[in-house]
């Protein structure tokens, strides 16, 4: 997996191209446009080469002074969705974690076909609300966060939940240690465990178990990561939020995930594995 900071450097070098085809479609150098918008002509070496973000006046001044007006929101758009591929969590629980949990709402939504590995924890469709408050009760303490809204933000992840019965399928993967952590002591973890062999019946929720005795020689533990349809990645960092949105990096989870599938268990030996989980509770 590249970087997250070689993942948004080359979304604004695919930007700094479409640029450059827009300023030569007009047939101008970079001197003759950076001349005609007051600039230095490093300046705009540097959009094209993807090395500076452009602001949004710095693109409608670009489409403009090269008689491409019709571009200009759509080069605003692929700019927004570049400055939002890697957010630090403390500018994305800001507002607190309900909007955060909000704020996912809308890809959730129009995904069709969910791809989601973890090693470490029990992911979001499946949780129960008592292993959603430990986990963002956790969050809140371990960042610091100035708002104190655990309470609405389990009710708004538990209310996304529905979209386990609706026009969806998913697919979840998850590394046997991720059964065996305790998140919220003894009895949240036999209700979230009890509560995923429940969700293995749900007839749109495929759930496979990669055991830890399994050959990790050709490919070991990588980062946790939702998979939407083929459109975008999401990924948890310590610091921030990871989108993925390059097609050749996308390519690259999907390939993963096709990977990691082939070394789990399904069916009955996955509900033996997370019985077995239950039981080394005590």
């Amino acid at each position: 997996m590249t970087s997250p900071s070689s993942s948004v450097q080359e979304a604004r070098k695919a930007l700094g191209k479409r640029m450059a085809e827009i300023r030569l479609g007009a047939g101008l150098t970079k001197r003759a446009l950076a001349s005609i918008l007051g600039w230095h002509e490093s300046k705009a070496s540097r959009f094209e080469s993807g090395t500076r973000a452009p602001s949004e006046r710095d693109l409608r001044m670009w489409c403009s002074a090269c008689g491409a007006e019709g571009e200009i929101e759509d080069l605003i758009s692929t700019a927004r969705g570049i400055e939002g591929m890697y957010v630090e969590w403390r500018k994305m629980e800001r507002h607190g974690l309900k909007w955060a949990q909000e704020s996912v709402l809308p890809l959730w939504e129009r995904t069709q076909r969910f791809r989601i590995y973890s090693p470490w924890l029990i992911p979001g469709p499946v949780q129960t609300a008592s292993y959603i408050s430990a986990l963002l009760t956790s969050l809140r303490d371990r960042r610091g966060l100035l708002i104190d809204d655990v309470p609405t933000a389990v009710q708004v992840r538990v209310d996304k939940q529905k979209i386990v019965y609706g026009n969806h399928t998913f697919a979840i993967l998850l590394e046997e240690s991720a059964l065996r952590y305790r998140i919220g002591g003894t009895d949240v973890m036999a209700g979230q465990l009890g509560y995923l062999l429940s969700a293995m019946a749900l007839p749109a929720v495929s759930i496979g178990i990669i055991p830890q005795n399994a050959d990790r020689s050709t490919l070991w533990p990588v980062e946790g990561f939702f998979l939407y349809d083929d459109e975008t990645v999401n990924a948890e960092l310590v610091s921030a939020h990871l989108t993925v949105i390059q097609r050749h990096e996308l390519a690259m989870y999907a390939q993963t995930f096709s990977e990691l599938a082939e070394l789990a268990v399904y069916g009955s030996a996955a509900r033996e594995i997370i019985t077995s989980a239950i039981e080394s509770l005590g």
